[in-house]
């Protein structure tokens, strides 16, 4: 899965999830919904549309950014984060370790660039390549940052 030069394959990871990120706004509306809602409980990511839920999404936490601390933090070193929801982010870990690629496997990654959400889409991109998601979702926070949700399925809600 991984041939060699590590930049280009997280070049190649992200171009893969624009497409599919592409797939998603074009069969689901993904970013022109009127209201989202992430619920960490249920695993879920849902799309609402005049106060009623239109798209379900079944997600995984691939992890945030933070703009005070100008770094990502990995889904599964972060304590406050559910368990279930982090099996796709362990994988990318594991993926990281067997291929000695440090950003993988652990759990801090310095935003060095200076461009916080193109670190974020990058490592993403990386986890929704390992793990086969059909896409991904970045909801914004307070301090500036974001959470990044991979997608594992999606449908319109019945």
């Amino acid at each position: 899965m991984y041939p060699g030069s590590y930049a280009a394959w997280r070049e190649e990871a992200l171009e893969q999830l624009n497409a599919k990120n592409d797939r998603l706004q074009k069969d689901f509306g993904l970013g022109s919904w009127a209201r989202y809602d992430y619920d960490l409980t249920t695993g879920r990511l849902l799309f609402s549309g005049e106060g009623v839920v239109k798209v379900i999404a079944e997600i995984q936490i691939a992890g945030s950014t933070s703009a005070k601390a100008r770094n990502w933090l990995w889904a599964w070193a972060n304590s406050n984060l559910p368990g279930d929801l982090l099996s796709d982010a362990k994988l990318v870990r594991s993926f990281g370790e067997s291929n000695k690629i440090d950003e993988l496997a652990q759990s801090y990654v310095i935003d060095t660039d200076n461009d916080l959400e193109a670190l974020g889409w990058d490592l993403t991109g990386a986890m929704v390549r390992i793990c086969n998601a059909l896409g991904a979702y970045r909801s914004p926070r307070g301090e500036g940052g974001g959470l990044y949700l991979s997608i594992k399925s999606i449908d319109w809600a019945s």
